[in-house]
């Protein structure tokens, strides 16, 4: 033999190889390595010593494969068995993996029962040992019963049988000769790659909701002992695959309440942790609001996003590796062992497994079986599925590399799964700028991956306000934008890309912080879709119309490519749908009609307004009731102030009564009789009641009705005559270009026609020409929403929306046609309208004082002339006017009714009515003037000696001191008697006019004395 065949024998069958595959024809490059060989042995004078022929390959060791039914399958396997029955001989092994020995090849006996029973399978091992001799078993169980009949098997039989199966899971104990190669993830895993998601995102405590039944003190455990995070709240749902989940979860919707960020739920599937998203919104608990993190890997097809919150961390395997990959592992992982067996064991007879099913033991040694499953239970290597180790001496875990994803939405505003990290090795590296996110709320993606969008909008209160810059060109509230005054897209371009720079070229007059309604809104969407924008006013101050040939404003930037976004309170209407798109309305409206109020004098009888007329019709028809009342309780009373009552020298009339009803509504403090029964003492209080309850109601009422009364522009709406045909002197108008004006032009030309000159450019313009003095216009015609922002923020309280509202509409956000944009941020707004966002907003932006509510300050007065009070004076003057009148009907009574009352002498008893006029029927007029002059004549006499003494007094006769001293007490005396005499008279009279049978006796006895 030639040096040259000897060498080229020994360099290919180097390595032991089990399957030596057929030779290969000589190849150009074969001749070329010849050639070269035979120049180096000539130049060296020939080969020193012949090389070492090796020795023939020994016995084989066989491994036998148990392949699922079906011949395409069986026919793929078979191929997979070659190929890695070559890698088990050495060939493709990387270096530090030691090969079989030389002496030993390795050899894959396939097939399968005939049938799936158990005696089917128990006849093809037994032929299997018996006939060929094989020392392992590869096995693919296709359900749990084929998974426990190998395990028994192997177990019976001595046999190292290693199953892979795809949807079985591991034994809780098995055979010693059972080994289990197990993709699904251990519970430790889970736990590290969930513990390293959580500390990359800076949480140090978190929820847990289960799925499963599982153990929970056990995981509890392992959770404490991998990491030292914090576990809140603990919801554990181990029922939820019943087929009553949700009745299930509407029973524990209170534990959602309690739930707080970040959340883990572990153990669920898409389907059922859909349900407890769902649940949790339902509960209050807006799932966006919260940081939820799916605990159990997915795969590539469980990645959908529907039902699913934004901000949802995920993760799984991006690629698991193919069936094929993992039977050459597990070739390799017997060949390992196998090799290490026979280096530890020398000689191939203590693997052979010889015999039968009947006699497994071979006498004087240990079971070739149990020889290699101790070597297979130490086995690991890195394969091609990566590291290959056997765990827990009986289960094989090839090594996992996890992909993290998260929920957010894409440049167009889909939402999509993105990756942010990957965990290899018990380490988890976040992709570049998924740190810069890590604190972002839900749905938020890094700044740097975001799309730049340019948006313009309209400075419109309250939906887009604007306040100069700080010293420092920053915004503290709202978003830089830039009001150049122009929309030509090459200017914005260079002044947004000098911003960008921040060089501080831009001119601080175009920097403006813009604020508002809409910029909330605008906000919210950037965030919500991952895009960046820049800000900036529309150059013109219009919406947007369609004005000489072209279209104007908001609507011409977006057609020209300016602006990919127009945000503010831009109205949808007709014609501008037909050249731009608009998203769902986000605030609804109408267009509205404003007008000023004018402070008017107060009429003559504003005094009496605090209370309707029937209220003073009924306060004076209860006031003559009470007295009448009165009157009656106090002369049926046997203790009242009556001529009955205990011989009473006053008299409560009606007149009495009427007096003292009077002077308690009026709060009049004059002389006037009381009554003295108990149950007119209480029906005159009940009454003072009664009037301070009204007089308190009227004096709130009055200040308010004084100041006069505010008139305006009375309009039923745009169908009003006075705005169809108006009248000298009376404008209205709109702005220039905005819906209000399409919407009357379209539908009222002719009204269009009067109202066009006194148009204004904004609304601001229109609000203050309406409240100029004088009002240059008498109603401003525009959106209703804003008439209602300006009529709650007037401080002078001069504005009022007057009219039915009319043209119903709505705002949206206007993007260009065919835009991606659209349908996404349509279904933004309608889920901010659903989740109460809107309503925030409006809140936020409207939820201001009511004029008609605004309170005064203390320093404001409220200053009332005489013109408000004109009716009082009024009022006064004519109750001068009436008192003459009393004072001749007075006069009249006395001269001409009383003496004709007397002469009839019919109704001479007028006690219970007027005291006065019953003594005046029935007191002689002669005693009465006798009395009257002798009462006069020494008053004058007293005033004429008064007046004589005031000379000189006159001179006393002497001795008659005494006399004289005497004689006036007697006239003192007869005074008195008289006085007396007079009363008696008086009294006399009363009792002969009153009737008989009321006559007491002692009043008769005090007559006769």
């Amino acid at each position: 033999m030639s040096p040259l065949l000897c060498c080229t024998q020994a360099e290919a069958g180097f390595g032991g190889s089990v399957s030596y595959p057929e030779p290969a024809p000589s190849s150009p490059a074969l001749r070329l390595r010849a050639l070269w060989l035979l120049a180096a042995l000539g130049a060296a004078g020939g080969h020193p010593q012949p090389c070492r022929v090796p020795a023939p390959p020994g016995p084989a060791v066989r491994l036998g494969a148990l392949l699922p039914p079906g011949a395409p399958r069986r026919a793929r396997l078979r191929a997979a068995l070659a190929r890695a029955a070559g890698t088990g001989s050495g060939a493709g092994v990387s270096p530090q993996a030691p090969p079989l020995p030389s002496n030993l090849s390795l050899e894959v006996v396939s097939g399968g029962p005939a049938a799936p029973d158990p005696r089917s399978l128990l006849r093809w091992l037994c032929g299997a040992l018996s006939g060929r001799g094989v020392a392992a078993v590869l096995a693919l169980p296709r359900s749990r019963r084929e998974l426990l009949l190998l395990d028994f098997l192997s177990a019976a039989l001595q046999v190292p049988v290693l199953s892979r199966g795809t949807a079985t899971t591991p034994l809780c104990r098995q055979s010693p000769f059972h080994f289990h190669v197990d993709r699904q993830s251990s519970l430790e895993t889970l736990v590290d790659v969930v513990v390293s998601i959580l500390q990359a995102n800076d949480w140090h405590e978190t929820n847990l909701v289960l799925c499963h039944p599982w153990d929970v003190s056990g995981f509890l455990s392992l959770w404490a002992r991998r990491s030292q995070l914090l576990l809140r709240t603990i919801l554990d749902l181990g029922y939820l695959d019943e087929p009553r989940a949700s009745r299930y979860l509407q029973q524990h919707r209170e534990h959602f309440r309690a739930l707080s960020s970040p959340v883990l739920v572990l153990g669920c599937d898409l389907q059922h942790a859909r349900l407890i998203f769902r649940m949790a919104e339902e509960s209050g608990l807006l799932p966006q609001e919260l940081h939820w993190v799916l605990g159990s890997p997915l795969s590539t097809s469980e990645l959908q996003t529907e039902g699913l919150p934004l901000g949802l961390l995920a993760y799984g395997e991006l690629n698991p590796p193919p069936l094929e990959l993992f039977i050459q592992d597990m070739v390799e992982l017997v060949a390992r062992a196998i090799g290490t067996a026979s280096r530890t064991r020398p000689g191939p007879a203590a693997l052979h497994t010889t015999g039968n099913c009947s006699n497994q033991s071979p006498a004087g040694g240990e079971a070739p079986g149990l020889i290699l499953s101790r070597f297979l239970s130490n086995a690991s290597f890195h394969g091609r599925t990566g590291l290959v180790r056997v765990q827990s001496a009986r289960l094989v875990r090839p090594e996992q590399h996890f992909h993290v994803w998260r929920l957010q939405r894409d440049p167009r505003g889909a939402p999509a799964w993105g990756t942010v990290g990957s965990w290899h090795r018990g380490r988890l590296e976040l992709e570049e700028g998924a740190r810069q996110s890590q604190r972002h709320g839900p749905g938020e993606a890094a700044a740097g991956t975001r799309r730049r969008l340019r948006v313009v909008t309209l400075v419109e209160h309250p939906f887009v306000f604007t306040r100069e810059v700080d010293e420092d060109e920053s915004c503290p509230v709202g978003q830089l934008c830039l009001d150049p005054g122009t929309n030509d897209s090459a200017v914005l371009d260079a002044l947004f890309e000098e911003l960008g720079a921040g060089n501080g070229s831009v001119p601080r007059a175009y920097k403006k912080c813009c604020y508002g309604y809409c910029i909330d809104l605008l906000e919210k969407l950037a965030e919500d879709m991952s895009f960046a924008f820049e800000l900036y006013i529309v150059g013109d101050g219009k919406y947007g119309a369609w004005k000489n040939g072209r279209w104007t404003g908001l609507v011409g930037d977006l057609l020209s490519g300016t602006a990919h976004m127009a945000v503010t309170s831009f109205s949808i209407n007709s014609a501008r749908s037909k050249v731009i798109d608009f998203t769902s309305p986000f605030f609804s409206t109408s267009l509205g009609i404003l007008v000023r109020t004018k402070d008017t004098a107060s009429p003559i009888g504003a005094f009496m307004w605090p209370l309707h007329w029937t209220m003073w019709v009924g306060i004076f028809v209860a006031l003559h009731m009470t007295a009448l009342f009165l009157t009656l309780y106090e002369w049926k009373s046997p203790y009242g102030m009556t001529p009955l009552g205990r011989n009473r020298m006053k008299i409560f009339s009606y007149s009495s009564a009427l007096n003292l009803c009077y002077a308690i509504l009026f709060g009049r403090t004059v002389s006037s009789k009381t009554p003295k029964c108990c149950t007119g003492r209480f029906l005159m209080n009940l009454w003072a009641i009664f009037c301070l309850l009204v007089l308190s109601s009227y004096t709130a009422n009055l200040a308010a009705v004084m100041v006069g009364d505010k008139t305006f522009e009375e309009l039923s709406g745009i169908h009003d005559p006075k705005l169809h045909h108006p009248s000298q002197g009376f404008c209205f108008g709109t702005v220039w270009e905005s819906s209000a004006e399409e919407y009357i032009k379209k539908s009222f030309p002719e009204m269009h026609e009067h109202m066009r000159r006194h148009n204004v450019p904004n609304t601001p313009a229109g609000i203050t020409m309406l409240k100029t003095e004088p009002p240059k216009l008498n109603a401003f015609i525009m959106d209703k929403s804003l008439l209602d922002y300006e009529v709650s923020i007037d401080s002078d309280c001069k504005l009022l929306t007057v009219g039915k509202p009319f043209a119903i509409e709505g705002y949206g956000i206007g993007l260009p046609q065919n835009s991606p944009l659209t349908s996404n941020i349509s279904k933004l707004i309608s889920w901010y309208k659903s989740s109460g966002f809107i309503d925030l907003l409006h809140d936020k932006w409207y939820k201001m004082v009511p004029c008609g509510k605004r309170v005064l300050a203390v320093t404001e007065t409220l200053q009332m002339g005489i013109y408000h009070f004109s009716g009082l004076f009024v009022l006064l003057c004519i109750g001068l006017s009436t008192s003459l009148l009393t004072s001749l009907a007075e006069h009249v009574f006395y001269r001409l009714i009383l003496p004709r009352i007397k002469r009839k002498k019919k109704f001479s008893y007028w006690l219970h009515t007027s005291q006065k006029i019953h003594r005046a029927l029935n007191t002689e007029e002669q005693e009465s003037r006798k009395l009257s002059l002798e009462q006069r004549r020494p008053w004058r006499m007293r005033r004429v000696r008064f007046q004589l003494d005031s000379e000189a007094p006159p001179e006393e006769p002497p001795g008659n001191g005494p006399l004289e001293r005497e004689l006036r007490e007697l006239e003192q005396s007869i005074r008195e008697l008289r006085e007396r005499l007079r009363a008696a008279l008086a009294r006399r009279g009363e009792l002969v006019a009153a009737p008989k049978a009321a006559l007491v006796p002692s009043s008769g006895a005090g007559a006769k004395g």
